[in-house]
């Protein structure tokens, strides 16, 4: 069983220590008395003496180790697991010596049995009472959800319908919505996909189900669905099998209960197409502009769990302190939702122990195998990531990184376990099953409903998504510093002394300002409308 990673206090020394003999407390970070391996806080150089300050005794380094990658603590005999957090990482493919830089050249993954112990840790946090809980301001829909945001978006059914949907939203100026300050924009959200795909099959009604998310989504004030008129993606299909809310009286003139939309076929190309959507969407900005935002209890607020170029410190700084801000949301009567199935493999067990219910748990390992089997029929391995970056910055295996991400979600016990893109309606902590790519991991959550997106880097990721805020918190302060103006919060502070949940609160708090209106370092750069990226399965025809 892994303990959460250090709290309190972690000074980071960033001067190379002046004697040949250090404590190891000095230099490096050991998150559980049995693990293998500690993480460099500064570069090790050959021939240090690190005492362990344990029955370890003391241990030379035996090559140059940079920050955030792994030495060896003890010797570990080829085959043998390789433990950090408390809990495998991986096996040694050949024998390493205390002192060694353990990374891919000499630990790789293996099988090996884990004890799922369903349910056995579910802790639910006490919730705050309803009138003492947290607000913020946000727009409350007629459906009772609540927005950050308040977007028109213009949604493709096929990306034949792409460069017009972009000709559409560019078409609005910024002078054009001068005078419609409550509405945050005109969004044209296009993919590359409904077409060439089975019609009627799993691909396409994935695809629908994410559109119908993102249409019917609490920061949409406003849509319109453009196609191209022979698309497998019918929009009439999509709508008769998807609930599609209709929103300011857009709805079709051929039935009233079916939502504003245009083919380009039909409408005559191109330039007739342009000319009728923005019409549609003139005649509907004073009605979005309308809304006013209220004050609103957190409890309304769906906050995604990403993370992105991971490094060595993700899992001791940024994802921790990011499930420090979960457990605090979800004690407000919020929910969580975390995603990125292939980066919870290797830990998963850690999750089904903290299962709501048998059932709850068996789903989360049900979409493992799932993806054992779709990662087995595309040539490809689960434990294909860490990405290369991710190497770079200390990360080895994916049991490693998974171990780390799963930090993101604090220590609230799991409520529910959802399909891609399916609308989440349970509170507290919930999980998504999303590949880790992050924008279409984004995408899911986003058309699930989430309306806030926190996202953890170690690498520097820029990553901003409409029509959801995004907020970025840094791993380390080497990287935040370097990129100052996409990153939001600091968490390698907790590195040279400042508390975990200091850091954790500072993003909470940030969560609730930007719900309210605060633009997030990517939302004041613009970032956000190539990321919507709907995940496709299956073969292309």
């Amino acid at each position: 069983m892994a303990t959460q990673p250090m709290e309190g206090k972690i000074t980071l020394n960033l001067e190379r220590p002046s004697s040949s003999e250090v404590n190891l407390e000095q230099v490096a970070i050991r998150l559980h008395p049995v693990d293998d391996v500690a993480i460099a806080r500064q570069t090790l150089m050959p021939g240090l003496l690190v005492d362990t300050v344990s029955e370890k005794g003391k241990v030379k380094v035996r090559q140059l180790i940079q920050p955030g990658h792994k030495v060896a603590l003890n010797e570990i005999a080829e085959g043998s697991a390789v433990r950090r957090y408390g809990q495998i990482i991986g096996f040694a493919t050949r024998p390493i010596q205390a002192g060694d830089h353990v990374h891919s050249h000499n630990m790789a993954v293996q099988n090996f049995t884990r004890d799922y112990a369903f349910a056995s840790e579910a802790r639910q946090v006490e919730l705050i009472p309803p009138e003492q809980r947290r607000t913020f301001q946000g727009y409350l829909r007629p459906n009772g959800r609540v927005g950050t945001r308040n977007y028109i978006a213009i949604l493709g059914s096929v990306n034949c319908s792409a460069s017009t949907i972009k000709a559409i939203a560019n078409s609005f100026s910024p002078e054009d919505l001068k005078e419609f300050p409550n509405v945050d924009g005109v969004i044209g959200l296009t993919h590359k996909n409904g077409c060439g795909m089975r019609h009627g099959g799993d691909a396409i009604a994935q695809l629908q189900m994410t559109l119908a998310g993102f249409a019917n989504h609490a920061n949409v004030g406003a849509y319109l669905l453009i196609g191209l008129g022979c698309e497998t993606n019918q929009i009439r299909e999509m709508i008769a099998a998807h609930r599609f809310d209709i929103k300011q009286d857009m709805a079709s003139s051929e039935n009233e209960n079916m939502p504003l939309f245009l083919t380009i076929q039909e409408t005559g190309g191109v330039r007739k197409t342009v000319e009728a959507a923005r019409q549609m969407i003139a005649e509907a900005l004073p009605k979005v502009n309308q809304a006013r935002r209220t004050e609103q209890s957190v409890e309304h607020l769906i906050m995604a769990l990403q993370c992105g170029g991971s490094d060595g410190w993700s899992g001791i700084t940024a994802n921790p302190a990011l499930g420090f801000a979960v457990d605090e949301l979800v004690r407000n009567g919020g929910t969580a939702v975390l995603s990125e199935t292939p980066e919870i493999y290797g830990a998963e067990h850690m999750l089904t122990r903290r299962a709501r219910s048998e059932e709850v748990g068996q789903k989360l390992i049900d979409r493992i195998k799932w993806w054992e089997h779709y990662t087995g029929i595309n040539g490809q391995d689960l434990d294909n990531n860490p990405s290369p970056g991710n190497k770079l910055g200390g990360l080895t295996t994916i049991y490693e990184k998974s171990l780390g991400a799963i930090a993101k979600g604090g220590q609230t016990q799991v409520n529910a376990v959802y399909k891609y893109a399916e609308p989440i309606t349970e509170k507290g902590l919930v999980i998504m099953d999303t590949p880790g790519y992050d924008p279409v991991s984004a995408t899911g959550q986003v058309a699930g409903g989430a309306n806030v997106i926190v996202f953890t880097t170690g690498r520097g990721s820029v990553f901003g998504f409409k029509p959801a805020p995004s907020i970025k918190v840094a791993t380390n302060t080497t990287m935040y510093e370097q990129m100052t103006e996409d990153m939001d919060v600091n968490a390698g502070k907790i590195l040279s002394g400042v508390p975990l949940e200091e850091v954790g609160r500072e993003i909470f708090e940030l969560v609730i300002r930007v719900a309210s209106g605060e633009p997030s370092k990517s939302e004041a750069q613009g970032i956000g409308e190539e990321e919507f990226n709907p995940w496709i399965l299956g073969a292309m025809l």
